[in-house]
């Protein structure tokens, strides 16, 4: 089992790359979702890392696959610019996932 890496910069696939996790660039939601469902077909990969930027781009497809999927797991990580995430997200996530309001 393996990470793959879909990335909105050539900054995050080369540190990435360094690291042994090869991945691709790619820039407008049309590519974000032909490399996710590349990537979810492929058998050994279990986690996916995605930046900020590209779940951005198809919030709704992702967070589908995030509840429905057990494999592979897909990871948001903050590109070079930071964490744009607001302080709920997660509660949020979990809320939906599980049904109840915490």
């Amino acid at each position: 089992m393996r990470f793959y890496l879909i990335s909105d910069n050539i900054d995050t696939q080369l540190g990435m790359r360094l690291a042994g996790i090869e991945g691709v660039v790619v820039h407008t939601e049309e590519e974000v979702r032909r490399e996710l469902e590349k990537a979810i077909a492929t058998e050994d990969i279990a986690v996916i890392l995605m930046t900020e930027i590209l779940v951005k781009l198809c919030p709704e497809m992702i967070y589908e696959l995030k509840l429905s999927c057990s494999r592979p797991l897909i990871v948001e990580i903050p590109d070079r610019h930071g964490n744009g995430r607001t302080k709920d997200s997660i509660t949020r996530y979990v809320q939906d996932a599980i049904g109840i309001k915490l």
